[in-house]
């Protein structure tokens, strides 16, 4: 039987190709697959039967809400009663909740399908006032003006993101087959793009070989990408759907391996991977999982595709990761040079921890140990957004970290600038700080000033004993202003943002030196290794100072970002992403003061970008490539 089987996958292909092996797991592959899925389970990435029998629990009393709401809607249209109890309705699953690898607290992303009777705007004005009334509803945020609009809940403990779709059909079946591409009929973009997660994420789990083998292996990538910085779509690199459909196509090169054996595989297949727009090469390839439709056999709904022969910008994509279903999409849209360089090295460096485990000679849990970012450069750009008004403090740092990539893509153009790596984890602090008092500006009032910082690592060109002054002033005000313009149409009250450059021993100015100087446990260290680290072990004991007493109460920041969608794009990315604007009455700026009464954060002016000691469009050449002390 095991020889019928092995001869049927030799001739069987998988995806775009044949596969490159059909062997089976031998012994030892199994037990470092044993290995492996224990050392996932303590980084908690298996949720409990419990909490999945929760989870089960919240969707049922969700999709019984939302089909009683139709019910509802539809008679208040003048639909008879008899009809209304027979129009149906749908909340479907996707991404990592459907796909089976969600963790211990993480969302359930959800589609809800309605009947064209039922209007996008009923959704969001209608269903979300019924979801307040909910006891089980703890939060609940409407962002209806987002590229993919959504409401962002929290039922009974769960956190829930709710799309949206309105089909053609004046009933929606339970038994409703999303993977037909005829639902796309007569629909909007803003539907196809809602329906899109649910689509891809179906066609997903048909295309792989083993599903189970599959979960377990995107478990132990998604949490590798997580805890070593490539994790994050907003930012540059890749979101959950795009390192899903890279594991897949794994699965199809192998699809007879172990989870341990694809896990090697993966980082040996992506570590090698010829993408297109390199140095190197004018050619690449991009990963599909299944053959691409002719011109002759695309739907006729008229949806662009992916698709460099007919679509010239097409051509400039760096890391194209192509979605299964009509219509295709590039997932990977926002990836910069620096961040897949940044993404190829890791991987590489992934590629070698797996070889030193097959050997023995290190455990799973070397895979899931980071490098530390602070170390890994000497200077930096550091981004600081506030405001005081703490309902629209999340909006805010959503709508910053949106355009951050923007910024990226500015220093990258400079001559003099080889990698600018935008650190994914961000962090956060509450401050009481003074602010002016409108009514008695003699006696200011104190205020919380909500903060979020990002990091961005820069490394320069070696330029040899010439000097250069770099200014660096353009890209940071045109950064600023898109921020701001965007954060206008938003209505988003007294928004500040400040950027400095700082070298990396005056980070502690920022961040307490807990964060700064925890050394994850390398995998092998030289003599010379050591005695650095003791150096700056010791360098560590004796500036423990004020300075960290004061930044104790900074913490880790949980990105909010969404693979599948961007809450603000701007206009004239694609001729779909269409801004809404709102007018915002002029609001009287508000003089922030820390407690000194020195000024905090401001608004970036044409000279701003500035550290205490030295002006971005100051920087000499001959500085960023000496070396300094910690």
């Amino acid at each position: 039987m095991n020889k019928t089987l092995s001869q049927s996958s030799l001739t069987k292909s998988f995806g775009v190709s044949l596969p490159l092996s059909t062997e089976y797991p031998t012994l030892k592959d199994k037990e470092l697959t044993d290995k492996l899925e224990e050392t996932l389970r303590k980084y908690n990435v298996f949720e409990t039967d419990a909490e999945l029998r929760h989870r089960m629990d919240v969707l049922h009393k969700i999709n019984t809400l939302y089909k009683n709401w139709i019910k509802e809607i539809s008679i208040s249209k003048n639909m008879p009663e008899d009809v209304a109890e027979k129009v149906g309705g749908k909340v479907c699953t996707f991404g990592s909740f459907r796909l089976g690898v969600n963790s211990q607290g993480g969302d359930i992303d959800t589609l809800c399908i309605a009947p064209r009777h039922i209007d996008r705007s009923d959704f969001f004005t209608s269903f979300a006032e019924l979801l307040k009334k909910q006891p089980e509803v703890q939060k609940l945020l409407v962002i209806e003006e987002a590229f993919v609009p959504v409401i962002k809940t929290e039922f009974d403990g769960i956190e829930l993101d709710m799309l949206f779709a309105r089909l053609s059909f004046s009933t929606i079946p339970d038994d409703l087959d999303l993977k037909d591409d005829s639902i796309l009929r007569n629909l909007d973009e803003k539907c196809v793009r809602s329906l899109n997660g649910c689509r891809v994420t179906d066609e997903i789990l048909t295309l792989v070989p083993n599903v189970e083998t599959f979960r377990l292996t995107l478990r132990t990538i998604k949490l590798w990408a997580k805890r070593n910085g490539v994790y994050s779509n907003a930012l540059g690199y890749l979101g959950g759907v795009a390192w899903a459909m890279l594991v897949a196509r794994v699965c199809q090169f192998y699809p007879n391996a172990a989870a341990s054996t694809l896990v090697d595989r993966f980082f040996f297949v992506f570590s090698e991977w010829v993408w297109p727009n390199t140095a190197t090469s004018t050619g690449g390839s991009p990963v599909i999982l299944k053959p691409m439709p002719s011109f002759d056999e695309l739907p006729p709904y008229g949806f662009p595709v992916w698709d460099p022969r007919l679509n010239p910008s097409d051509k400039n994509h760096l890391m194209p990761i192509i979605t299964p279903a009509y219509p295709q999409q590039n997932s990977t849209y926002n990836v910069t040079v620096s961040s897949r360089q940044v993404m190829i090295e890791e991987i590489k460096r992934g590629f070698e921890i797996c070889q030193q485990v097959n050997s023995s000679k290190q455990d799973w849990n070397t895979l899931f140990q980071p490098r530390n970012f602070f170390n890994r450069y000497k200077h930096f750009i550091v981004l600081i957004a506030s405001t005081i008004v703490k309902d629209q403090y999340m909006d805010w740092i959503r709508l910053v970290e949106s355009k951050i990539r923007f910024l990226i893509l500015a220093l990258e153009k400079n001559q003099y600038i080889s990698i600018a790596h935008i650190n994914p984890q961000g962090y956060e602090e509450v401050k009481e700080i003074e602010v002016e008092n409108l009514d008695n500006p003699n006696e200011p009032t104190q205020a919380k000033n909500y903060i979020s910082f990002w990091f961005i690592g820069l490394e320069f060109k070696n330029t040899g004993d010439t000097t250069v002054d770099l200014d660096l002033t353009e890209p940071i005000q045109s950064f600023t202003d898109r921020v701001y313009t965007q954060a206008q149409k938003l209505s988003i009250i007294s928004p500040l943002l400040d950027a400095k450059y700082v070298k990396k021993s005056q980070l502690k100015k920022y961040l307490p030196l807990s964060i700064l100087k925890l050394e994850p446990k390398s995998a092998k260290k030289t003599e010379a290794q050591k005695e650095t680290d003791k150096v700056k072990a010791e360098k560590i004991d004796e500036k423990k100072s004020a300075q960290e007493i004061e930044n104790s109460n900074v913490k880790l920041a949980k990105s909010d970002s969404k693979d599948s969608f961007i809450l603000y794009p701007d206009s004239g990315e694609s001729n779909s992403r269409k801004e809404l604007v709102k007018d915002m009455s002029e609001v009287p700026p508000i003089d922030h003061k820390e407690e000194d009464g020195s000024e905090l954060k401001r608004p970036i002016e044409q000279d701003q970008m500035i550290d205490q000691d030295k002006p971005a469009k100051q920087l000499k050449i001959d500085d960023l490539n000496s070396n300094e002390s910690q």
